[in-house]
Protein backbone atom coordinates (compact mmCIF):
# COMPACT_ATOMS: atom_id res chain seq x y z
CA UNK A 1 0.00 0.00 0.00
CA UNK A 2 1.09 3.68 -1.15
CA UNK A 3 2.83 5.04 2.11
CA UNK A 4 1.65 8.89 1.27
CA UNK A 5 -2.18 7.56 0.65
CA UNK A 6 -4.36 9.83 2.34
CA UNK A 7 -5.27 8.18 5.85
CA UNK A 8 -9.07 7.78 4.79
CA UNK A 9 -8.09 5.34 2.23
CA UNK A 10 -5.75 3.26 4.04
CA UNK A 11 -7.49 0.07 5.44
CA UNK A 12 -8.11 -0.36 9.71
CA UNK A 13 -5.77 -2.00 11.56
CA UNK A 14 -5.77 -5.84 11.28
CA UNK A 15 -6.28 -6.41 14.92
CA UNK A 16 -7.70 -3.64 17.28
CA UNK A 17 -8.54 -4.35 21.06
CA UNK A 18 -12.44 -5.02 20.34
CA UNK A 19 -11.21 -8.21 18.19
CA UNK A 20 -9.82 -10.10 21.53
CA UNK A 21 -13.78 -10.17 23.35
CA UNK A 22 -15.01 -10.95 19.28
CA UNK A 23 -12.67 -13.99 19.19
CA UNK A 24 -13.60 -15.28 22.92
CA UNK A 25 -17.60 -14.99 21.59
CA UNK A 26 -17.09 -16.36 18.35
CA UNK A 27 -14.69 -18.98 19.33
CA UNK A 28 -17.04 -20.66 22.37
CA UNK A 29 -19.66 -20.50 19.70
CA UNK A 30 -17.99 -22.67 17.29
CA UNK A 31 -15.99 -24.58 19.96
CA UNK A 32 -20.03 -25.40 21.61
CA UNK A 33 -20.43 -26.68 18.10
CA UNK A 34 -17.05 -28.91 18.33
CA UNK A 35 -18.15 -30.38 21.27
CA UNK A 36 -21.33 -31.42 20.01
CA UNK A 37 -19.91 -33.04 16.88
CA UNK A 38 -17.70 -35.24 19.13
CA UNK A 39 -20.60 -35.91 21.46
CA UNK A 40 -23.48 -36.86 19.66
CA UNK A 41 -21.72 -38.27 17.08
CA UNK A 42 -19.87 -41.07 19.40
CA UNK A 43 -23.09 -41.38 21.26
CA UNK A 44 -25.95 -40.90 18.51
CA UNK A 45 -24.34 -42.65 15.72
CA UNK A 46 -21.15 -44.47 17.20
CA UNK A 47 -18.65 -42.61 15.40
CA UNK A 48 -14.64 -43.67 17.14
CA UNK A 49 -12.57 -41.02 18.26
CA UNK A 50 -10.41 -41.76 15.28
CA UNK A 51 -12.67 -41.28 13.06
CA UNK A 52 -13.46 -37.97 14.68
CA UNK A 53 -10.34 -36.47 15.03
CA UNK A 54 -9.01 -37.74 11.91
CA UNK A 55 -11.34 -37.05 9.48
CA UNK A 56 -14.40 -35.28 10.84
CA UNK A 57 -12.92 -32.12 13.40
CA UNK A 58 -9.94 -31.44 10.52
CA UNK A 59 -12.65 -31.08 7.51
CA UNK A 60 -14.80 -29.23 9.92
CA UNK A 61 -11.95 -26.85 10.93
CA UNK A 62 -10.49 -26.43 7.27
CA UNK A 63 -13.86 -25.09 6.21
CA UNK A 64 -13.77 -22.70 8.96
CA UNK A 65 -10.81 -21.43 7.52
CA UNK A 66 -11.40 -20.90 4.70
CA UNK A 67 -14.34 -18.43 5.60
CA UNK A 68 -13.02 -17.38 8.41
CA UNK A 69 -10.26 -15.89 6.27
CA UNK A 70 -12.22 -14.66 3.14
CA UNK A 71 -14.51 -12.52 5.62
CA UNK A 72 -11.85 -10.94 7.67
CA UNK A 73 -10.27 -10.16 3.74
CA UNK A 74 -13.62 -8.65 2.95
CA UNK A 75 -13.94 -6.74 5.88
CA UNK A 76 -10.76 -5.33 5.63
CA UNK A 77 -11.19 -4.31 1.74
CA UNK A 78 -14.66 -2.74 2.91
CA UNK A 79 -12.71 -0.53 5.25
CA UNK A 80 -9.86 0.56 2.80
CA UNK A 81 -12.96 1.53 0.11
CA UNK A 82 -15.21 3.52 3.01
CA UNK A 83 -12.63 5.48 4.63
CA UNK A 84 -13.83 3.47 8.00
CA UNK A 85 -12.14 1.64 10.91
CA UNK A 86 -15.31 0.13 12.32
CA UNK A 87 -16.09 -2.18 9.97
CA UNK A 88 -16.54 -5.91 11.37
CA UNK A 89 -15.51 -9.21 9.16
CA UNK A 90 -19.30 -11.22 9.00
CA UNK A 91 -19.02 -14.27 11.55
CA UNK A 92 -19.29 -17.60 10.16
CA UNK A 93 -18.93 -21.34 11.37
CA UNK A 94 -21.01 -24.42 11.71
CA UNK A 95 -24.67 -24.56 11.01
CA UNK A 96 -26.06 -25.46 14.31
CA UNK A 97 -29.73 -26.31 12.75
CA UNK A 98 -27.85 -28.56 9.96
CA UNK A 99 -25.80 -30.16 12.53
CA UNK A 100 -28.76 -31.31 14.42
CA UNK A 101 -31.02 -32.34 11.52
CA UNK A 102 -28.01 -34.26 9.78
CA UNK A 103 -27.35 -36.36 12.93
CA UNK A 104 -30.75 -37.41 13.89
CA UNK A 105 -32.58 -37.16 10.47
CA UNK A 106 -29.93 -38.19 7.94
CA UNK A 107 -27.02 -40.15 9.59
CA UNK A 108 -28.83 -42.13 12.65
CA UNK A 109 -31.65 -43.43 10.11
CA UNK A 110 -28.80 -44.68 7.66
CA UNK A 111 -27.26 -46.41 10.86
CA UNK A 112 -30.41 -48.02 11.93
CA UNK A 113 -30.89 -49.26 8.21
CA UNK A 114 -27.85 -50.27 7.97
CA UNK A 115 -27.72 -52.51 11.40
CA UNK A 116 -31.07 -54.10 10.55
CA UNK A 117 -28.82 -55.35 7.22
CA UNK A 118 -26.82 -57.39 9.53
CA UNK A 119 -23.81 -53.97 9.99
CA UNK A 120 -21.23 -54.48 12.39
CA UNK A 121 -21.46 -51.38 14.36
CA UNK A 122 -18.10 -50.17 12.89
CA UNK A 123 -19.81 -50.55 9.75
CA UNK A 124 -23.06 -48.99 10.36
CA UNK A 125 -21.11 -45.93 11.61
CA UNK A 126 -18.99 -45.23 8.28
CA UNK A 127 -22.19 -45.99 6.38
CA UNK A 128 -23.35 -43.32 8.60
CA UNK A 129 -20.52 -40.83 8.15
CA UNK A 130 -20.06 -41.44 4.85
CA UNK A 131 -24.14 -40.88 3.96
CA UNK A 132 -23.95 -37.25 6.05
CA UNK A 133 -20.87 -36.39 3.68
CA UNK A 134 -22.69 -36.81 0.78
CA UNK A 135 -25.63 -34.77 2.35
CA UNK A 136 -22.92 -31.11 3.63
CA UNK A 137 -21.78 -31.77 -0.37
CA UNK A 138 -25.59 -31.06 -1.61
CA UNK A 139 -26.25 -28.87 1.18
CA UNK A 140 -23.18 -26.75 -0.07
CA UNK A 141 -24.23 -26.97 -3.91
CA UNK A 142 -27.59 -25.06 -2.69
CA UNK A 143 -26.29 -22.65 -0.80
CA UNK A 144 -23.60 -21.71 -3.95
CA UNK A 145 -26.92 -21.82 -6.52
CA UNK A 146 -28.73 -19.52 -3.95
CA UNK A 147 -25.74 -17.28 -4.48
CA UNK A 148 -27.08 -16.24 -7.73
CA UNK A 149 -30.39 -15.05 -6.59
CA UNK A 150 -29.91 -14.01 -3.02
CA UNK A 151 -29.75 -10.11 -4.22
CA UNK A 152 -33.06 -10.12 -5.98
CA UNK A 153 -34.25 -12.31 -2.75
CA UNK A 154 -32.80 -9.43 -0.21
CA UNK A 155 -34.24 -6.53 -2.48
CA UNK A 156 -37.82 -7.77 -2.37
CA UNK A 157 -38.02 -8.73 1.49
CA UNK A 158 -39.04 -6.09 3.89
CA UNK A 159 -36.25 -5.53 6.63
CA UNK A 160 -38.51 -6.51 9.36
CA UNK A 161 -39.02 -10.18 7.70
CA UNK A 162 -35.59 -10.53 7.48
CA UNK A 163 -34.40 -9.19 10.98
CA UNK A 164 -37.63 -10.70 12.41
CA UNK A 165 -36.18 -14.56 11.98
CA UNK A 166 -32.74 -13.73 13.99
CA UNK A 167 -34.53 -12.07 16.72
CA UNK A 168 -36.59 -15.18 16.82
CA UNK A 169 -33.86 -17.49 16.73
CA UNK A 170 -31.65 -15.07 19.22
CA UNK A 171 -34.43 -14.46 21.40
CA UNK A 172 -34.99 -18.37 22.00
CA UNK A 173 -32.66 -21.04 20.60
CA UNK A 174 -29.60 -18.52 21.55
CA UNK A 175 -30.53 -16.22 24.44
CA UNK A 176 -33.10 -18.60 26.68
CA UNK A 177 -31.38 -21.51 26.00
CA UNK A 178 -27.96 -20.02 27.38
CA UNK A 179 -29.63 -18.12 30.22
CA UNK A 180 -30.77 -21.69 31.11
CA UNK A 181 -27.43 -23.24 31.21
CA UNK A 182 -25.94 -19.87 33.23
CA UNK A 183 -28.65 -20.71 35.91
CA UNK A 184 -27.89 -24.36 36.15
CA UNK A 185 -24.47 -23.34 36.96
CA UNK A 186 -24.53 -20.68 38.95
CA UNK A 187 -21.81 -20.60 41.19
CA UNK A 188 -19.18 -21.07 37.37
CA UNK A 189 -21.85 -19.09 35.06
CA UNK A 190 -23.08 -16.54 37.41
CA UNK A 191 -20.19 -14.10 37.56
CA UNK A 192 -18.88 -14.08 34.01
CA UNK A 193 -22.51 -12.82 32.68
CA UNK A 194 -22.51 -10.14 35.48
CA UNK A 195 -18.85 -9.16 34.28
CA UNK A 196 -20.08 -9.03 30.49
CA UNK A 197 -23.14 -6.92 31.03
CA UNK A 198 -21.40 -4.76 33.59
CA UNK A 199 -18.74 -4.11 30.47
CA UNK A 200 -20.86 -3.91 27.31
CA UNK A 201 -24.22 -2.07 29.09
CA UNK A 202 -22.17 0.22 31.63
CA UNK A 203 -18.70 0.84 29.23
CA UNK A 204 -16.96 0.15 32.49
CA UNK A 205 -13.11 -0.47 31.49
CA UNK A 206 -11.47 -3.02 33.82
CA UNK A 207 -7.59 -2.85 34.66
CA UNK A 208 -5.26 -3.58 32.26
CA UNK A 209 -7.67 -2.55 29.44
CA UNK A 210 -8.20 -6.31 29.79
CA UNK A 211 -11.76 -6.94 27.87
CA UNK A 212 -14.60 -8.23 29.76
CA UNK A 213 -14.96 -10.65 27.43
CA UNK A 214 -11.46 -12.33 28.91
CA UNK A 215 -11.75 -11.25 31.87
CA UNK A 216 -15.38 -13.32 31.91
CA UNK A 217 -14.03 -16.42 30.52
CA UNK A 218 -10.83 -16.17 33.32
CA UNK A 219 -13.23 -15.80 36.40
CA UNK A 220 -15.54 -18.58 35.39
CA UNK A 221 -12.36 -21.33 34.33
CA UNK A 222 -10.80 -19.77 37.75
CA UNK A 223 -14.14 -20.44 39.50
CA UNK A 224 -14.31 -23.40 38.02
CA UNK A 225 -11.63 -24.98 39.61
CA UNK A 226 -11.28 -23.90 42.44
CA UNK A 227 -14.91 -26.03 42.93
CA UNK A 228 -12.88 -28.71 41.65
CA UNK A 229 -10.07 -27.98 44.30
CA UNK A 230 -12.30 -27.94 47.36
CA UNK A 231 -14.27 -31.14 45.89
CA UNK A 232 -17.74 -29.57 44.79
CA UNK A 233 -19.82 -31.67 42.74
CA UNK A 234 -21.35 -28.62 40.84
CA UNK A 235 -18.00 -28.09 39.25
CA UNK A 236 -17.98 -28.66 35.46
CA UNK A 237 -14.35 -29.72 35.51
CA UNK A 238 -12.46 -32.92 36.56
CA UNK A 239 -8.59 -33.68 36.27
CA UNK A 240 -9.03 -36.82 35.14
CA UNK A 241 -10.90 -35.75 32.16
CA UNK A 242 -7.84 -33.30 31.48
CA UNK A 243 -5.23 -36.35 31.67
CA UNK A 244 -7.60 -38.70 29.79
CA UNK A 245 -7.74 -35.82 26.87
CA UNK A 246 -4.24 -35.29 27.03
CA UNK A 247 -3.91 -38.90 25.50
CA UNK A 248 -5.59 -37.65 22.17
CA UNK A 249 -3.28 -35.10 21.53
CA UNK A 250 -1.71 -35.81 17.75
CA UNK A 251 -1.39 -34.46 14.70
CA UNK A 252 -4.40 -35.07 12.45
CA UNK A 253 -3.80 -33.32 8.83
CA UNK A 254 -6.93 -33.32 6.69
CA UNK A 255 -7.06 -35.96 4.11
CA UNK A 256 -9.41 -35.76 1.01
CA UNK A 257 -12.38 -38.40 1.52
CA UNK A 258 -13.64 -38.64 -1.97
CA UNK A 259 -14.58 -42.21 -2.55
CA UNK A 260 -16.28 -42.01 0.69
CA UNK A 261 -18.05 -38.74 -0.12
CA UNK A 262 -19.43 -40.74 -3.87
CA UNK A 263 -20.38 -43.84 -1.78
CA UNK A 264 -22.68 -41.64 0.56
CA UNK A 265 -23.87 -39.64 -2.34
CA UNK A 266 -24.95 -42.83 -4.39
CA UNK A 267 -26.38 -44.62 -1.20
CA UNK A 268 -30.18 -45.45 -1.66
CA UNK A 269 -31.18 -43.27 1.90
CA UNK A 270 -30.03 -40.48 0.46
CA UNK A 271 -32.53 -40.32 -1.87
CA UNK A 272 -34.89 -41.02 0.46
CA UNK A 273 -33.15 -37.81 3.03
CA UNK A 274 -32.90 -35.42 -0.13
CA UNK A 275 -36.59 -33.62 -0.55
CA UNK A 276 -37.71 -34.34 2.95
CA UNK A 277 -34.34 -32.83 4.67
CA UNK A 278 -31.66 -32.20 2.30
CA UNK A 279 -33.13 -29.43 0.26
CA UNK A 280 -34.89 -27.82 3.25
CA UNK A 281 -31.70 -27.35 5.12
CA UNK A 282 -29.97 -26.24 2.42
CA UNK A 283 -32.98 -23.32 1.47
CA UNK A 284 -32.94 -22.70 5.21
CA UNK A 285 -29.23 -21.84 5.16
CA UNK A 286 -29.90 -19.35 2.52
CA UNK A 287 -32.32 -17.68 3.99
CA UNK A 288 -30.29 -17.84 7.04
CA UNK A 289 -27.38 -16.24 4.97
CA UNK A 290 -29.28 -13.47 3.64
CA UNK A 291 -30.72 -12.70 6.49
CA UNK A 292 -27.61 -12.48 8.45
CA UNK A 293 -26.03 -10.32 5.64
CA UNK A 294 -28.70 -8.03 6.09
CA UNK A 295 -28.55 -7.89 9.42
CA UNK A 296 -24.60 -6.73 8.92
CA UNK A 297 -25.94 -3.88 6.70
CA UNK A 298 -28.45 -2.66 9.19
CA UNK A 299 -25.45 -2.38 11.84
CA UNK A 300 -23.64 -0.20 9.43
CA UNK A 301 -21.22 -2.92 6.97
CA UNK A 302 -22.72 -3.55 3.71
CA UNK A 303 -21.49 -6.78 2.16
CA UNK A 304 -22.46 -7.97 -1.53
CA UNK A 305 -24.32 -10.68 -1.54
CA UNK A 306 -23.63 -12.89 -4.23
CA UNK A 307 -19.36 -13.49 -2.92
CA UNK A 308 -20.39 -13.60 0.59
CA UNK A 309 -23.60 -16.66 0.06
CA UNK A 310 -20.45 -18.19 -2.66
CA UNK A 311 -17.60 -18.10 -0.27
CA UNK A 312 -20.29 -19.99 2.45
CA UNK A 313 -20.77 -22.32 -0.69
CA UNK A 314 -17.28 -23.69 -1.00
CA UNK A 315 -16.72 -23.72 2.78
CA UNK A 316 -19.31 -26.72 3.46
CA UNK A 317 -18.07 -28.21 -0.12
CA UNK A 318 -14.43 -28.15 1.35
CA UNK A 319 -15.90 -29.38 4.46
CA UNK A 320 -17.85 -32.95 2.81
CA UNK A 321 -14.50 -33.44 0.64
CA UNK A 322 -12.15 -33.46 3.91
CA UNK A 323 -14.55 -35.70 6.17
CA UNK A 324 -16.68 -32.85 7.72
CA UNK A 325 -20.89 -34.05 7.75
CA UNK A 326 -21.64 -30.45 8.70
CA UNK A 327 -22.28 -27.57 6.23
CA UNK A 328 -21.16 -23.95 7.46
CA UNK A 329 -23.06 -20.62 7.17
CA UNK A 330 -22.44 -17.38 7.66
CA UNK A 331 -23.68 -16.49 11.36
CA UNK A 332 -26.30 -14.92 13.48
CA UNK A 333 -24.49 -12.26 15.35
CA UNK A 334 -22.87 -9.73 13.77
CA UNK A 335 -24.66 -6.35 15.39
CA UNK A 336 -23.16 -8.32 18.58
CA UNK A 337 -19.88 -8.45 17.56
CA UNK A 338 -19.38 -5.05 16.11
CA UNK A 339 -20.65 -3.68 19.80
CA UNK A 340 -18.24 -5.77 21.19
CA UNK A 341 -15.75 -3.76 19.29
CA UNK A 342 -14.54 -6.65 16.91
CA UNK A 343 -12.96 -5.93 12.99
CA UNK A 344 -11.19 -7.96 11.26
CA UNK A 345 -8.43 -9.99 13.79
CA UNK A 346 -11.43 -12.07 15.73
CA UNK A 347 -12.36 -13.91 12.22
CA UNK A 348 -8.34 -14.24 11.69
CA UNK A 349 -7.73 -15.55 15.38
CA UNK A 350 -10.73 -17.60 15.25
CA UNK A 351 -9.27 -19.06 12.22
CA UNK A 352 -5.91 -19.78 13.70
CA UNK A 353 -7.27 -20.94 16.58
CA UNK A 354 -9.26 -23.99 14.99
CA UNK A 355 -6.34 -24.73 12.84
CA UNK A 356 -4.19 -25.43 16.03
CA UNK A 357 -7.12 -27.39 17.90
CA UNK A 358 -8.41 -29.51 15.61
CA UNK A 359 -5.28 -30.18 13.29
CA UNK A 360 -3.03 -30.64 16.55
CA UNK A 361 -6.02 -32.93 18.61
CA UNK A 362 -6.71 -30.59 21.09
CA UNK A 363 -10.19 -29.94 21.13
CA UNK A 364 -10.91 -32.77 23.81
CA UNK A 365 -7.77 -30.67 25.82
CA UNK A 366 -9.07 -27.62 25.52
CA UNK A 367 -13.08 -28.25 26.57
CA UNK A 368 -11.46 -30.32 29.50
CA UNK A 369 -9.50 -26.88 30.86
CA UNK A 370 -11.86 -24.40 29.76
CA UNK A 371 -15.88 -25.06 30.41
CA UNK A 372 -18.06 -24.09 28.04
CA UNK A 373 -19.96 -22.04 31.46
CA UNK A 374 -17.02 -20.47 31.40
CA UNK A 375 -17.73 -18.04 28.56
CA UNK A 376 -21.41 -18.81 27.44
CA UNK A 377 -22.19 -15.21 28.86
CA UNK A 378 -20.83 -13.74 25.51
CA UNK A 379 -22.95 -16.01 23.19
CA UNK A 380 -26.41 -14.55 26.11
CA UNK A 381 -25.26 -11.03 25.04
CA UNK A 382 -25.09 -12.19 21.46
CA UNK A 383 -28.52 -12.91 21.75
CA UNK A 384 -29.74 -10.10 23.64
CA UNK A 385 -27.69 -7.11 21.19
CA UNK A 386 -29.47 -9.53 17.53
CA UNK A 387 -32.89 -9.82 19.04
CA UNK A 388 -32.92 -5.38 20.28
CA UNK A 389 -31.47 -4.96 16.78
CA UNK A 390 -34.41 -6.01 15.03
CA UNK A 391 -36.55 -3.54 16.71
CA UNK A 392 -33.72 -0.49 16.63
CA UNK A 393 -33.29 -0.31 13.19
CA UNK A 394 -36.51 -1.29 11.46
CA UNK A 395 -39.19 1.47 10.69
CA UNK A 396 -40.90 2.02 14.24
CA UNK A 397 -44.02 1.33 12.39
CA UNK A 398 -43.00 -1.93 11.47
CA UNK A 399 -42.14 -3.25 15.12
CA UNK A 400 -45.23 -4.98 15.26
CA UNK A 401 -44.45 -6.70 11.74
CA UNK A 402 -41.23 -7.89 13.56
CA UNK A 403 -43.02 -9.08 16.76
CA UNK A 404 -45.68 -11.63 14.53
CA UNK A 405 -42.32 -13.24 12.97
CA UNK A 406 -40.88 -14.09 16.85
CA UNK A 407 -43.54 -16.52 17.13
CA UNK A 408 -42.90 -19.26 14.82
CA UNK A 409 -39.03 -19.90 16.06
CA UNK A 410 -40.13 -19.52 19.74
CA UNK A 411 -42.72 -22.25 18.85
CA UNK A 412 -39.79 -24.51 16.88
CA UNK A 413 -37.77 -23.85 20.43
CA UNK A 414 -40.83 -24.97 22.47
CA UNK A 415 -41.21 -28.26 19.93
CA UNK A 416 -37.88 -28.77 20.71
CA UNK A 417 -37.76 -28.55 24.35
CA UNK A 418 -41.23 -30.89 24.38
CA UNK A 419 -39.18 -33.38 22.50
CA UNK A 420 -36.06 -33.35 24.73
CA UNK A 421 -38.84 -34.01 28.07
CA UNK A 422 -40.29 -37.01 26.09
CA UNK A 423 -36.65 -38.46 25.18
CA UNK A 424 -35.50 -37.72 29.39
CA UNK A 425 -38.63 -39.34 30.85
CA UNK A 426 -37.93 -42.19 28.34
CA UNK A 427 -34.26 -42.36 29.94
CA UNK A 428 -35.73 -42.49 33.31
CA UNK A 429 -37.62 -44.79 32.98
CA UNK A 430 -35.36 -47.22 30.99
CA UNK A 431 -38.68 -47.14 27.92
CA UNK A 432 -36.61 -46.51 25.33
CA UNK A 433 -40.14 -46.34 23.30
CA UNK A 434 -41.86 -44.14 25.42
CA UNK A 435 -41.11 -40.85 23.79
CA UNK A 436 -42.63 -41.90 20.59
CA UNK A 437 -45.77 -43.73 22.13
CA UNK A 438 -46.75 -40.31 24.09
CA UNK A 439 -46.18 -38.13 20.61
CA UNK A 440 -48.79 -40.95 19.21
CA UNK A 441 -51.30 -39.60 21.05
CA UNK A 442 -51.80 -36.30 20.47
CA UNK A 443 -55.27 -36.46 22.00
CA UNK A 444 -53.10 -36.60 25.08
CA UNK A 445 -51.90 -33.23 24.70
CA UNK A 446 -54.77 -31.67 24.09
CA UNK A 447 -56.48 -32.95 27.44
CA UNK A 448 -53.93 -31.38 28.74
CA UNK A 449 -54.40 -27.88 27.57
CA UNK A 450 -51.64 -28.47 24.56
CA UNK A 451 -52.48 -28.70 20.43
CA UNK A 452 -49.85 -30.42 19.58
CA UNK A 453 -51.10 -30.75 16.13
CA UNK A 454 -50.63 -27.14 16.31
CA UNK A 455 -47.54 -26.33 17.61
CA UNK A 456 -45.87 -28.76 15.02
CA UNK A 457 -47.47 -26.73 12.19
CA UNK A 458 -46.06 -23.73 13.18
CA UNK A 459 -42.62 -25.39 13.76
CA UNK A 460 -42.43 -26.97 10.67
CA UNK A 461 -39.91 -24.36 8.34
CA UNK A 462 -40.10 -21.87 10.94
CA UNK A 463 -37.82 -19.50 9.21
CA UNK A 464 -39.93 -19.53 6.18
CA UNK A 465 -42.98 -18.69 8.11
CA UNK A 466 -41.10 -15.94 10.80
CA UNK A 467 -40.39 -14.05 7.36
CA UNK A 468 -44.19 -14.67 5.59
CA UNK A 469 -45.77 -13.44 8.18
CA UNK A 470 -43.33 -10.36 9.14
CA UNK A 471 -43.17 -9.44 5.15
CA UNK A 472 -46.98 -9.61 5.22
CA UNK A 473 -47.61 -7.56 8.49
CA UNK A 474 -44.86 -4.78 7.62
CA UNK A 475 -46.57 -4.45 3.47
CA UNK A 476 -50.49 -4.42 5.60
CA UNK A 477 -49.02 -1.06 8.05
CA UNK A 478 -47.72 0.53 4.72
CA UNK A 479 -51.07 -0.29 3.19
CA UNK A 480 -49.52 -2.46 0.29
CA UNK A 481 -52.12 -4.81 -0.02
CA UNK A 482 -50.75 -5.94 -3.49
CA UNK A 483 -47.86 -7.27 -1.75
CA UNK A 484 -48.95 -8.58 1.14
CA UNK A 485 -50.89 -10.64 -1.26
CA UNK A 486 -47.96 -11.95 -2.71
CA UNK A 487 -46.03 -12.96 0.66
CA UNK A 488 -49.55 -14.54 1.20
CA UNK A 489 -49.40 -16.47 -2.09
CA UNK A 490 -45.55 -17.52 -1.42
CA UNK A 491 -46.61 -18.78 1.70
CA UNK A 492 -49.35 -20.71 0.07
CA UNK A 493 -46.94 -22.64 -2.51
CA UNK A 494 -44.75 -23.39 0.06
CA UNK A 495 -47.88 -24.89 2.70
CA UNK A 496 -49.29 -26.52 -0.47
CA UNK A 497 -45.83 -28.59 -1.23
CA UNK A 498 -44.61 -29.04 2.09
CA UNK A 499 -42.07 -26.79 2.83
CA UNK A 500 -43.88 -24.86 5.77
CA UNK A 501 -46.30 -26.46 7.86
CA UNK A 502 -47.31 -30.42 6.82
CA UNK A 503 -45.28 -32.61 8.92
CA UNK A 504 -44.92 -34.61 11.80
CA UNK A 505 -42.76 -34.67 15.27
CA UNK A 506 -40.70 -37.87 16.22
CA UNK A 507 -38.35 -38.16 19.32
CA UNK A 508 -35.57 -36.49 17.08
CA UNK A 509 -37.89 -33.39 16.12
CA UNK A 510 -40.12 -32.47 13.36
CA UNK A 511 -40.15 -34.08 10.34
CA UNK A 512 -41.19 -32.98 6.97
CA UNK A 513 -44.26 -34.26 5.09
CA UNK A 514 -43.28 -32.75 1.42
CA UNK A 515 -45.04 -33.70 -1.69
CA UNK A 516 -47.99 -32.59 -4.21
CA UNK A 517 -50.93 -30.78 -1.54
CA UNK A 518 -49.23 -32.12 1.10
CA UNK A 519 -50.03 -29.03 3.17
CA UNK A 520 -53.66 -28.34 1.76
CA UNK A 521 -55.26 -26.49 4.28
CA UNK A 522 -52.77 -24.33 5.15
CA UNK A 523 -52.31 -23.88 1.61
CA UNK A 524 -56.12 -22.42 1.15
CA UNK A 525 -55.73 -20.55 4.42
CA UNK A 526 -52.95 -18.48 2.91
CA UNK A 527 -54.95 -17.88 -0.55
CA UNK A 528 -57.83 -16.91 1.45
CA UNK A 529 -55.40 -14.15 3.29
CA UNK A 530 -53.91 -13.16 -0.26
CA UNK A 531 -57.69 -12.88 -1.59
CA UNK A 532 -59.13 -10.88 1.41
CA UNK A 533 -55.94 -8.48 1.35
CA UNK A 534 -56.87 -7.41 -2.46
CA UNK A 535 -60.67 -7.24 -1.64
CA UNK A 536 -59.36 -5.11 1.31
CA UNK A 537 -57.68 -2.92 -0.98
CA UNK A 538 -60.20 -1.23 -2.50
CA UNK A 539 -61.67 -0.22 0.99
CA UNK A 540 -60.95 3.23 2.43
CA UNK A 541 -58.43 3.11 5.68
CA UNK A 542 -59.18 4.66 8.99
CA UNK A 543 -57.65 8.49 7.46
CA UNK A 544 -59.49 8.23 4.72
CA UNK A 545 -56.91 6.91 2.35
CA UNK A 546 -57.38 4.11 -0.18
CA UNK A 547 -54.98 1.07 0.16
CA UNK A 548 -53.56 1.15 -3.47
Amino acid sequence: MNAHAPESRRAQPIYQPGDLDGFFGLAIDNLIQFLLILGLCREVLGFSVELLLSRVLPGAALSIIVGNLYYAWQAQQLSRREGRSDVTALPYGINTVSLFAFIFLVMLPMKLAAEARGATPDEAALAAWQVGLGACLISGIIELAGALVGDAVRRATPRAALLSTLAGIAISFIAIDFAVRTLAAPLVAMLPLGIILTTYFAGVVFPLRIPGGAWAVLAGTALAWLGWAVGSDATPVDWSRVAEARDAIGVYLPIPVLGDLYTGLTSPLMRDALVPVILPMGLFNVLGSLQNIESAEAAGDSYPTMPCMAVNGIGSLVAAALGSCFPTTIYIGHPGWKALGARSGYSILNAAFFAVLSLGGLTYFVGSLVPIEAGMAIVLWIGIIITAQAFQVTDVRHAPAVAVGLFPAIAAWGLLILTQTLNAASIAQSNFGLAGAVLESPAAFTAAGLRLDGLVAISQGFMLTCMIWAAMSAHLIDREFVRAAAWAGIGAVLAFFGFIHAGDVTPAGGVYEIGFGSGMPWAIGYALCGLFFLVAARFPTRDGLHGL
